[in-house]
């Protein structure tokens, strides 16, 4: 089958060749590398597309290539976290049959904001949280208790989080809330600090969507509240729970398999 293999990449000049040079002689451990050597194992025939500033070059190696199937592995687009839902959504304008999430489905996700609220919407409990934008002037709401942690609000993978995003008074919070708006050039989004463990469900499927094994990431047990900084869930351990852990943590009906 002609599977194409799409992702950003800081080498937007390489070209097929040279992706699949470096992932057949080098050890680099990034995932589309991964899904590209196990569909050549497979004897798929594989085109691999480096995305990074343009998405000309992009439709004109689809076109020419023909592929039944598009692996959308794009988690960025010009070095911005946030457009990776326009990538799937030039995908879908171009008729092209791709993995993962529909556009809309990544740009809601991207905003953890509109995220909490749709789960709320739904009956799924989260924590309590406000946003704030540049230039809003900062009043913490009485239902929002201490301690809190500051995230930017469209950023993903842990970037902006660190053991300071975890607040305990007024005045961290106001001083966490600017780094992030001059930092990150976004809105901060505040919410009450939940402890507990980090469990991540994959799902696979459309119509009918299967539950993959659990999966828990664990930081060790520090002096101070865990939190997941980018390095740290770079390199924390990641293991599969067992089943009986993930019957306990599924809701009822959903497999466990």
């Amino acid at each position: 089958m002609k599977i194409a293999v799409v992702f950003d990449t800081p080498h937007p000049d390489w070209e097929d060749a040279d992706y699949k040079r470096e992932v057949m002689t080098a050890k680099v451990e990034e995932a589309e590398y991964d899904v590209a050597r196990a569909l050549l194992a497979k004897g798929h025939d594989v085109l691999m597309v480096g995305i990074s500033a343009e998405v000309g070059p992009l439709v004109e190696r689809l076109a020419a290539f023909g592929p039944r199937l598009v692996f959308n592995g794009c988690e960025a687009f010009r070095g911005h976290a946030r457009h990776e839902y326009a990538v799937a959504a030039v995908l879908d304008m171009y008729g092209f049959t791709y993995t993962g999430s529909s556009p809309t489905g990544l740009l809601v996700a991207r905003n953890k904001s509109l995220t909490k609220k749709i789960l709320a919407h739904h009956g799924i409990r989260v924590p309590a949280f406000a946003e704030y934008h540049p230039g809003d002037t900062l009043v913490r709401p009485s239902e929002l208790r201490f301690p809190l942690i500051v995230k930017p609000l469209l950023e993903d993978a842990s970037v902006g989080i660190a053991q300071a995003s975890v607040v305990e008074d007024d005045g961290s919070l106001v001083q966490r809330v600017e780094f992030i708006h001059e930092k990150y050039r976004q809105a901060a989004i505040v919410e009450e600090l939940v402890e507990g463990r980090e469990l991540y469900v994959g799902l696979i499927g459309n119509a009918k969507v299967e539950v993959l094994p659990l999966t828990e990431m664990t930081f060790g047990e520090p002096d101070t509240a865990s939190t997941g900084s980018r390095p740290t869930k770079r390199s924390g351990t990641r293991s599969t729970a067992s089943a009986r852990r993930s019957r306990m943590c599924l809701p009822r009906g959903c497999p466990t398999h």
